[in-house]
C-alpha cells in the first residue's frame, strides 16, 4: 500500500473478473461470454469503420446507435444511454442516483461489483439475504432509503424475478431510483423495458456482451425515462466524453439491427442449456431454474471446489465463488452442443474415478 494512495484507493476492495487463460485447448465455461461470434454484419461494419478517418474523435453521443436500440425496445432516443460496457454504465449510476447518506439495497448474493461501487463511492449499503431457495425477497426492498439495485436475472443464481414483483419493488419506493441489472435478460422471460413510460424511478441497464456475443467491443445500455438518461450523461461528460470508439459504436449498430441472427443465437443457447440441465439432474445435481445463459449448481456428494479444480485441470473452466451460502455450487456457461457433450463426458469421467 503506497503513501501516495487516496483514501478511495486504500478503502476499495477491487472486483475479480473470471479467469482468463490464453489456451486453445481449454472450453471456457467461467466467464458467461457467448460461444457464438458475432453475426457477419458486425465483422462487416467493423471493417468498413476500419477504412474511414480513426484519427477523429467518435460520436460523444452516439445518436444513431441510441436511436437502434430505441426502435428495438419501442422507444425513443431520449431513453437511452450507452457506454462502455454495462459495468461503466453501473458506475455511473452509483454516482449519479445514489447518495453518501442515505443506505442503498442489494442482494447479498448478486453481482459482485456492487459492493465494489458502494465501498469505493462511500455510500452506504444494506446486503438483503436471499431466501434458502434462492428467490429475491421482493418485500424486503420496500422502502429503500437510498435506492435499490439488482440484477434480473440474478447472478450468480440465474433466478429470474417476474415482472408484477419487479413493479411491487417500483410502487413501494416512489421516490426512490430502482436500478434493474438486465445482463441476461434476452435468455428470460421478459424484460422491464416494457415499464419504462409507466415509472419514472425506473433504470434499466444492459449489455451486448452476452446475447449479442460482444464481449470484446465493450458496449452496454441504459434505458429510462429522460431524466434519467441526463443525469447519466452528466456523470459521464464529467469522466470522459468518448466512452465509445469508433469500431465498438460500428459493431454495436449492426448488432442490434441483425435481429434474426440475434434470435437464432440466443435460442440455440436457451435450448442447450435445458438440454443441460436435464443431463445434470440424471447425474444427481441440483440445478437452480435458470433464464440465463449459465447454471448453478451442486451435488450433495461432491464439494465444489474439488470438482471446480479437477475440471481445470482436464481443460474445462467453470466458476466458483467462495462465500457462503454458494461455496459448494459451481456456475457453468452454456457453450456449445459439442462444449457441452464434452463437459458431460469430462464430468462422467472425473465420477468414475472418485
Amino acid at each position: 500500500m503506497s503513501k501516495f494512495w487516496s483514501e478511495a484507493a486504500r478503502r476499495c476492495k477491487p472486483y475479480v473478473p473470471g479467469e482468463q487463460i490464453n489456451r486453445t485447448d481449454i472450453i471456457k465455461l467461467n466467464t458467461n461470454e457467448n460461444p457464438y461470434p458475432p453475426s457477419p454484419k458486425v465483422i462487416q461494419e467493423i471493417q468498413r469503420e476500419t477504412d474511414r478517418k480513426l484519427n477523429l474523435y467518435p460520436s460523444p453521443t452516439a445518436d444513431k446507435l441510441r436511436e437502434d436500440i430505441a426502435s428495438f425496445y419501442q422507444l425513443s432516443k431520449e431513453n437511452i444511454f450507452v457506454g462502455n460496457g454495462s459495468d461503466e454504465i453501473l458506475a455511473f449510476s452509483f454516482m449519479a442516483f445514489f447518495d453518501t447518506d442515505k443506505k442503498i439495497r442489494y442482494p447479498a448474493i448478486s453481482y459482485s461489483f456492487y459492493p465494489v461501487y458502494a465501498e469505493l463511492f462511500g455510500i452506504p449499503a444494506e446486503e438483503v439475504p436471499l431466501h434458502e431457495d434462492f428467490t429475491l425477497p421482493v418485500k424486503d426492498f420496500f422502502q429503500a432509503e437510498g435506492g435499490v439495485i439488482f440484477p434480473n436475472p440474478n447472478a450468480p443464481t440465474s433466478v429470474y424475478l417476474g415482472l408484477d414483483s419487479v413493479k411491487e419493488i417500483l410502487e413501494k419506493n416512489p421516490d426512490q431510483i430502482v436500478i434493474v441489472d438486465e445482463a441476461y435478460i434476452d435468455f428470460a422471460e421478459a424484460s422491464a423495458t416494457s415499464l419504462i413510460n409507466t415509472y419514472e424511478n425506473l433504470l434499466v441497464i444492459q449489455t451486448m456482451s452476452k446475447s449479442r456475443s460482444l464481449a470484446g467491443l465493450r458496449v452496454g445500455f441504459a434505458m429510462g425515462q429522460p431524466e434519467l438518461i441526463e443525469g447519466l450523461v452528466r456523470i459521464k461528460d464529467s469522466f470522459n466524453s468518448y466512452t465509445l470508439d469508433r469500431l465498438a459504436i460500428a459493431g454495436a449498430e449492426a448488432a442490434i439491427r441483425d435481429v434474426d441472427y440475434f434470435k437464432d443465437t440466443t435460442n440455440k443457447i436457451i435450448k442447450t442449456r435445458e438440454w443441460t440441465i436435464s443431463e445434470m439432474n440424471k447425474r444427481g445435481y441440483s440445478v437452480l431454474p435458470s433464464q440465463t445463459n449459465f447454471i448453478f449448481a451442486t451435488h450433495p456428494d461432491q464439494r465444489a471446489d474439488r470438482l471446480y479444480a479437477n475440471l481445470k485441470e482436464n481443460g474445462i473452466l467453470v466458476r466458483h465463488f467462495k462465500s457462503k451460502p454458494i461455496e459448494n455450487y459451481i456456475r457453468i456457461t452454456i457453450g456449445t452442443d459439442g462444449q457441452m457433450q464434452q463437459f458431460l463426458r469430462t464430468l462422467d469421467s472425473l465420477t468414475a474415478s472418485s
